[in-house]
């Protein structure tokens, strides 16, 4: 039997790295559980998003994962460290990736990171910048409207663009040349971003380089996957499932046609 990826988020924005890990990893099976009833994170307590995070990761537990990856950028701020020292088996988060790809594309030395409350007020992406670049200069700010216009769905809304201006508005007169979309919900809304920010700034994902985090370690472990069969993915949903099933239909596009998903729903916590 292969051992999957398990993947989590707080909602749907977990799907941006699932499709980049099933478009490098094609052979992996996944199990994804988007917490969609309890979205968004940014706002809550760290404690409630540290219990959150546990509950989750011992659901998935069941289905003897090889990995855990936390694609959520706030439950990374607060969880991945506890995570690492009470599982047996690797655990990654999202903002590592981030930052190292970052610090591959700016030339001015002058980052920009967005996120949720949570994510911009743990200073998780200062301290992983400056641990590899200590002299980088990290402008970060809090953009708490953006993830409800995705969980919603309205990410392809024709007003889109005016919300995500007047959120990024404070950055709009700082030279950067790299933006970090420290929010794995925010690549949903690149579009927009590119048309507010303009082209001299690379908007940067985690999603591709937490990919190839993901294949480097399973590597090194012997544990990629080698197998005829295509595997059979499984996301659950907290929340409202047909909601999450369109969007993440929505999102997945061509890949949804190389992969068979099982649909399901399942509360945490109760």
């Amino acid at each position: 039997m292969q051992q999957p990826i398990a993947i989590l988020d707080s909602g749907v924005g977990g799907l941006t790295v699932a499709k980049e890990v099933m478009r490098q990893l094609p052979q992996e099976k996944l199990i994804y559980f988007g917490d969609t009833a309890r979205t968004p994170y940014g706002s809550r307590p760290a404690q409630e998003v540290g219990l959150f995070t546990r509950q989750i990761i011992d659901f998935l537990m069941q289905y003897k994962p090889k990995m855990i990856v936390i694609a959520c950028n706030t439950a990374t701020a607060v969880a991945l460290e506890e995570s690492k020292q009470r599982l047996n088996i690797p655990v990654i988060g999202v903002v590592h990736p981030g930052a190292r790809a970052a610090i591959k594309s700016t030339r001015k030395n002058v980052v920009g990171v967005i996120g949720t409350e949570g994510t911009i007020k743990s200073g998780a992406y200062e301290r992983a910048l400056k641990q590899i670049s200590p002299s980088i200069n990290v402008i970060s700010l809090a953009c708490p409207t953006l993830v409800p216009l995705v969980e919603s769905g309205l990410f392809k809304d024709s007003q889109v663009t005016a919300t995500v201006a007047e959120a990024l508005k404070p950055l709009l007169s700082i030279e950067l040349d790299c933006l970090i979309l420290g929010c794995t919900h925010y690549p949903f809304l690149m579009k927009p971003m590119k048309a507010v920010v303009g082209p001299n700034v690379r908007l940067i994902s985690s999603a591709d380089e937490t990919a190839r985090e993901i294949s480097t370690i399973l590597y090194h472990r012997s544990q990629l996957a080698h197998t005829a069969d295509a595997p059979v993915h499984q996301f659950f949903s907290s929340g409202d499932a047909q909601k999450f099933h369109d969007i993440a239909v929505d999102w997945l596009g061509e890949e949804m046609k190389q992969q068979t998903i099982v649909w399901q729903t399942a509360a945490v916590g109760e």
